[in-house]
Formats: C-alpha cells, sequence, structure tokens
C-alpha cells in the first residue's frame, strides 16, 4: 500500500507502514526466535519495524500498531514528552491513565525492579515483584486481553501522565506477536491506549487510524484487522474482593476458575464517571466509542412493532414546521440477534436487488456488509443504511466498531443499534458496555 500524505491538519506526513509478515505469526509461536532468524532479512517491512521501534524509543510521535484487540498508539511510558504526544495526537485531557504494554513477563519485572530504593530491608533478587494475587490469572491468560492494575511506587520510572497521578498503573501483555515484538525491539514499556481520536470508535484496522489522526502522527503499522474488536478487560487484585475495574476479552465466569478470583466483582459502571474523580482504569471516565451521528440503543428483547414505530415516528418529524428536512434523510441499522433485514419498513430502491450478503460469522471488520434501502412508508424519502453483524457475539464484538465508522463514512443523521443481552456472556457484557458509552439513548423494554 502507498504512503498516505495528509493534506491538512498539522501538516505531518502520515504514513502507513505494511507489516502483515509478522502478524501472520501463530500467537503460542516465539516470535523473539523467529524475529532472530528474520532480522537478517533486507525488506520494506523489517524497516517498518524497526523504524518504529527507534520512533517508540526516541520520539516524541507517538506510533500506531494494531493488537489483537484493537489499534493502539504507542509511546515510550517512561518519557513524559513522549505520553503527552498520546494526549496531543489523540486530542484528549491527561487525567485518564494510560495501559502500558510489555513484551513479556522480564521485562515486566524489570520495570517493577528498577532502582529499587535502600530501606534496610533485606532484598532478595529471586523473588517475583509481582503480587501473588496475579499468578494464577497471569498463567491463564498472558499474553492476552487482560491487563492488571500495579502498585506505582514513587521509585518506578513511568512518566506522571501514564497513570494520572495514581498510586496505581495497569499493565498487559498483549498477545498479537507483531504487538510484542514491536515493544520488545523498542525495549522500553510502551503506554498504548486505542488509536483514535478522543470519544470516537476504537480503530480496528489501520484506515481507521489513518481517518482519525492522520496529519497528527508520523507512523501507522498496517498488520491487518484486529481479532477482538473490544479492548482488554482490566482487573484489580489489589482489592478484596478483586474487582473488574472494566469488561472485555476475558470475562467474570473465566476469572472465577483462578485461585484467588473466585468471587471477584464486577467494579464499573456503564456510564461515564462524573466529576473530577480520577477513574481507577481506562474507559472509566468521559463518553467513549462515539460517531458523529447520534446512536439510540434498543435493550435486547424489544417489540420490533415498538422499534419501527419509534423509527417512522422519528423520521416525520423532520416534516414538522422549523425542523431540518435533511434531517434523518439518511438513518443507519445496526442488527444483530433478532431483527431482520429492512425491519419491515423498507425497500430496495428501483432497479437494485439488494440482496443480503451478510456472513453468518464476521472474522474481521473488512467482511461488514452494508446495504441501502428506502423507507418511502414516511412523509418523504429516507435512506437506510442497514448493517447485519450476525447473531454470534465474537462476530458482533469483532464489528461493532467498523460498523459504527461506516455509518458515520456515510453522513447517517442517527443510528439504531439492536442491543444484546448484557447476560448472555462476558464478551456479550463488554459490547453492551461499549455501546451504551456511544449511545446518547438508550430505550429499554418496558415491564
Amino acid at each position: 500500500m502507498p504512503e498516505k500524505i495528509d493534506q491538512e491538519g498539522a501538516g505531518r506526513v502520515t504514513r502507513i507502514l505494511p507489516v502483515h509478515r509478522f502478524a501472520d505469526c501463530s500467537p503460542g509461536q516465539d516470535i523473539l526466535a523467529k524475529w532472530a532468524g528474520q532480522v537478517k532479512q533486507e525488506g520494506p517491512e523489517v524497516t517498518a519495524l524497526l523504524e518504529a521501534a527507534e520512533a517508540i524509543r526516541t520520539s516524541d510521535v507517538p506510533v500506531a500498531f494494531p493488537t489483537e484487540t484493537v489499534y493502539g498508539l504507542g509511546a515510550d511510558a517512561t518519557r513524559s514528552a513522549a505520553v503527552q504526544g498520546i494526549y496531543k495526537a489523540k486530542q484528549r485531557p491527561s487525567d485518564n491513565p494510560l495501559i502500558v504494554h510489555v513484551s513479556s513477563r522480564e521485562q515486566l519485572e524489570r520495570l517493577l525492579q528498577t532502582s529499587q530504593p535502600s530501606n534496610g530491608a533485606i532484598h532478595n533478587p529471586t523473588a517475583s515483584p509481582i503480587p501473588k494475587i496475579y499468578e494464577p490469572v497471569i498463567e491463564k491468560f498472558w499474553p492476552g486481553a487482560l491487563s492488571i492494575i500495579l502498585p506505582n511506587p514513587s521509585h518506578l520510572p513511568l512518566a506522571p501522565e501514564v497513570t494520572a497521578s495514581l498510586s496505581t498503573f495497569a499493565v498487559r501483555m498483549p498477545s498479537s506477536p507483531l504487538a510484542r515484538l514491536l515493544i520488545a525491539l523498542a525495549d522500553r514499556p510502551v503506554a498504548a491506549p486505542s488509536a483514535n481520536a478522543s470519544t470516537k470508535p476504537s480503530p480496528t484496522t489501520a484506515q481507521h487510524v489513518y481517518t482519525d489522526l492522520q496529519g497528527r502522527i508520523d507512523i501507522i503499522l498496517d498488520g491487518g484487522p484486529c481479532g477482538v474488536g473490544v479492548e482488554s478487560t482490566v482487573v484489580d487484585g489489589l482489592s478484596s474482593p478483586p474487582a473488574i475495574l472494566r469488561p472485555g476479552g476475558v470475562g467474570i465466569d473465566e476469572l472465577r476458575t483462578c485461585p484467588g478470583w473466585e468471587n471477584v466483582q464486577i467494579g464499573y459502571k456503564d456510564g461515564a464517571l462524573q466529576g473530577k474523580a480520577t477513574p481507577r482504569a481506562p474507559g472509566m471516565k468521559y463518553k467513549h466509542y462515539s460517531p458523529k451521528a447520534r446512536v439510540v440503543l434498543f435493550e435486547a428483547g424489544q417489540d420490533i412493532s415498538f422499534v419501527t414505530n419509534r423509527i417512522i415516528t422519528d423520521i416525520n418529524k423532520r416534516s414538522e414546521p422549523g425542523n431540518d428536512a435533511t434531517f434523518f434523510s439518511s438513518i443507519g441499522i445496526i442488527r444483530t440477534k433478532t431483527w431482520k433485514k429492512g425491519l419491515g419498513i423498507s425497500q430496495p430502491p428501483p432497479n437494485d436487488a439488494n440482496g443480503e450478503v451478510a456472513p453468518s460469522t464476521i472474522n474481521s471488520p473488512a467482511d461488514i456488509p452494508i446495504t441501502c434501502n428506502e423507507i418511502s412508508s414516511t412523509s418523504q424519502i429516507t435512506h437506510m443504511f442497514d448493517i447485519y453483524l450476525g447473531d454470534d457475539t465474537s462476530s458482533i464484538a469483532r464489528g461493532l466498531f467498523s460498523a459504527l465508522r461506516s455509518l458515520d463514512e456515510r453522513n447517517v443523521s442517527v443510528i439504531y443499534i439492536e442491543g444484546i443481552s448484557d447476560t448472555e456472556g462476558d464478551l456479550a457484557a463488554a459490547v453492551m458496555n461499549r455501546l451504551r458509552k456511544a449511545a446518547e439513548e438508550e430505550v429499554k423494554v418496558s415491564q
């Protein structure tokens, strides 16, 4: 793919650099050993990875790279100027902590043992600095979509912007071989939130990153679409009982199989935190995951006639005096478990067969189909852009952020979303958590 050059914004040249070779390794493979054989080979992908690692070490401009969850925006977690570059690129305040990413347990232990103060106690160099409560979950879920909360004593070299001046910090080891290789080559702990503009849907492709951050960063490593589609679970094992601060790729039922985690509790709310309090983990403050369009989320189990009546009522308001006639000229629909194509109120435009090609399983954001129908039973014709994510929760998670972005690109006024039951499983809870943060209105089932 040729590099893309920003014509607006801050005037930076934002390059998308393909590195698919390193994304093709299986998560269980010894990626560092594989790299030792490939580093001697010349080629653009090797050059791109080395350039990105050097930028993390030395530049104050963050690097975008893929993980198994979403694309991250990474910088050296030990340099304040570099971490400030993340906030500048995302255009978000720095009062929200970031997750630190490491390539190995050994790298994490090196970080935790950095410049330990002498307080008269005898230091045992063979003892792990990681609290014992985390040993079972690290053993089971690392590398993977789990972030843990650790103490942040004053001797640690983390930049204060990483922790939002908290006494703790979050860290994870991604399962993406490409992400771990980049971190290992940089030889730095990498602070990396999602690589989107603040409040926008998280990016699951390099193009999503480019759409949001062109002209603000220099390098986007393109390793293809992300496999999970929602961010990591954040857990606090320092509290009693342990708590989940953000739902994600690892769920409460899985955590409860680990010794010491049998009574883990939910410690988050789906709405954003209010006031000036610093959140204990990323994703707990402010409105997140939101497209430009207004989002209306229907709770699972809504009667379809109620849904369609609500949509038609909304559309008909555009003809009322004082309302903008262009509003509701196009809307978006995101269907999941039960809603049928067109919702019974739309039809294909003339001379358009509009066959539905939605796969039963979405393997990547690139698989998401979108169709356009017309609603002519209202006072004016409205175009309905219809996205079907399938009835599999994993497919819904993988396609959610991409679907929101696809509808934004079509400048729809409102997006109506069919919610799923957050009691169906842990990934479903993570999906609904993101949707509630994106929605301006949640329509609940009448009792």
